[in-house]
């Protein structure tokens, strides 16, 4: 066990068994904040560094939007979750194209990693960002143009189960050995508590569907209501939060937000966290600390905590090939013949549904009477 680990077996002997999203809060701000997870030396790939197509369609897809917006003079150029710096630096450079929106973008990156922030760094040499623990550390005063590219998948999750026909809250508790398990408080959680009292309606947990969705571990067993015995509901109350956050920036100084994420469309029932360390999967227990936590966005939560105007979600391959990345791929084929192939393989992994293209989806959302951004249909 690492001393990662033994601090939070220790917080547990000393407090009881932690809530999911404080076990997952602590053990992804560890994580982040030790290491690069990026690329092949690391735990898993972004879509930034799997190709420059990806950066450069958003950065097009923004400026596009930016120019039918009447071409503002000032405005916040965000990013969440940064990573390396990679997907900025290739929408910046694919901002060469308009310089007008290079000078008027006030660069923000919202990254807590001292590692990562050290990648920006480097990545992003030439330019001037500022740098924010979160979005509402921001001081926003001008339309606002943000990114988020696998940024809320890590934002922590709390998970309720539905056993003996009723729902309980999961906890993280030890052992008889010591070893992380996982444990389910006594107390009964009501439906509209558990689902959330700002939007109860069809996330009572109380109606769980008969039917869930893919990827869910579900038994088939019935209570003696005919409900799913042993259901999951997941409720992320940051993305709720931040969403809230970003909808009433949108909405008062108008601007853009691009969210791309692996995710659902809409809310639905099922377990979806996961952990990854060297490019495969974990048991999430097994190693607080040293693999990447994440669960998969709720993307209709997302839309309805902001309050602004949602377009999409549209999957990943459909978004990209509307803003016309594979014309982009062949002209960089042209331009480098010898590095054809993997071009051709890095467009196939970002839009076909055997990589990215499906299980990651994006959605964008608009002030009043912005126009709608490219990509999305009218």
């Amino acid at each position: 066990m690492t001393a990662f680990a033994r601090h939070l077996a220790g917080l547990i002997r000393a407090d009881g068994p932690l809530r999911l999203d404080r076990f997952m809060a602590l053990a992804n701000a560890h994580y982040y904040a030790t290491r690069d997870p990026l690329g092949a030396a690391g735990d898993f790939t972004t879509a930034p560094e799997i190709s420059q197509l990806f950066g450069e369609m958003i950065g097009l897809c923004l400026i596009d939007h930016w120019e039918r917006a009447g071409s503002p003079t000032r405005i916040h150029l965000v990013e969440l979750g940064p990573g390396r710096g990679t997907l900025m630096a290739d929408i910046l450079r694919a901002a060469k194209l308009r310089p007008a929106f290079i000078d008027a973008a006030q660069l923000t990156l919202v990254e807590t990693s001292p590692a990562l922030r050290a990648r920006q760094v480097e990545t992003l040499k030439g330019h001037t960002p500022s740098w924010a623990d979160n979005f509402d550390a921001i001081p926003l005063d001008a339309p606002l143009y943000l990114v988020a590219n696998e940024f809320f998948d890590a934002l922590p999750i709390r998970q309720f189960v539905r056993t003996n026909g009723a729902w309980h809250e999961r906890f993280v508790a030890l052992d008889d050995a010591g070893n992380f398990t996982w444990g389910l408080s006594s107390t009964v959680i009501p439906g509209e508590a558990a689902g959330g009292v700002r939007d109860p309606g069809p996330r009572r947990l109380d109606t769980a569907p008969s039917h869930v969705g893919p990827g869910s571990p579900l038994r088939s067993g019935r209570d003696n209501d005919g409900r799913n015995e042993e259901a999951i509901f997941e409720l992320n109350e940051p993305t709720r939060e931040i969403g809230a956050q970003i909808g009433t920036a949108l909405n008062t100084h108008t601007g853009l937000a691009l969210i791309i994420d692996y995710g659902h469309a809409a809310t639905a029932f099922g377990d979806t966290l996961q952990a990854v360390k060297a490019h495969r999967f974990t048991n999430p227990l097994e190693a607080p600390g040293e693999a990447d936590l994440t669960a998969h966005v709720d993307f209709q939560a997302l839309a309805e905590s902001s309050s602004a105007t949602a377009h999409g979600p549209v999957t990943q391959g459909a978004f990209l090939t509307a803003l016309g990345t594979e014309a982009r791929a062949q002209a960089l084929i042209r331009a480098r013949p010898d590095q054809s192939a993997a071009i051709a393989a890095a467009l196939t992994r970002l839009i076909d549904a055997g990589g990215m293209g499906t299980l990651f989806k994006a959605m964008a959302l608009t002030g009043p009477g912005g126009p709608v951004p490219a990509g999305f249909a009218a």
